[in-house]
């Protein structure tokens, strides 16, 4: 099953225009909000070694900021 996440958090700009890009393509994702979430802030930082917003994880593949290129040829693979 493909998947997407998006951790995030509600002051973070680049999160919020990952989101709305997310949304415009019509991809299905889930959202942690890691400012309030601690289990998915620990799984934020395994994955990403890191405590930065957003990271989006495709299949495994670990986007740190809202590198809208990457994504989309990410996200091609997918259809």
């Amino acid at each position: 099953m493909e998947k997407v996440i998006l951790y995030s958090t509600p002051s973070c700009q680049y999160c919020k225009m990952a989101r709305k890009f997310l949304r415009d393509k019509g991809i299905d994702f889930i959202e942690y909000n890691v400012a309030e979430d601690e289990k998915a802030r620990e799984e934020l930082e395994k994955k990403s070694h890191q405590l930065g917003v957003p990271v989006i994880d495709i299949n495994g593949h670990i986007f740190v900021g809202f590198d809208r290129r990457a994504i989309e040829v990410e996200l091609e693979k997918m259809q």
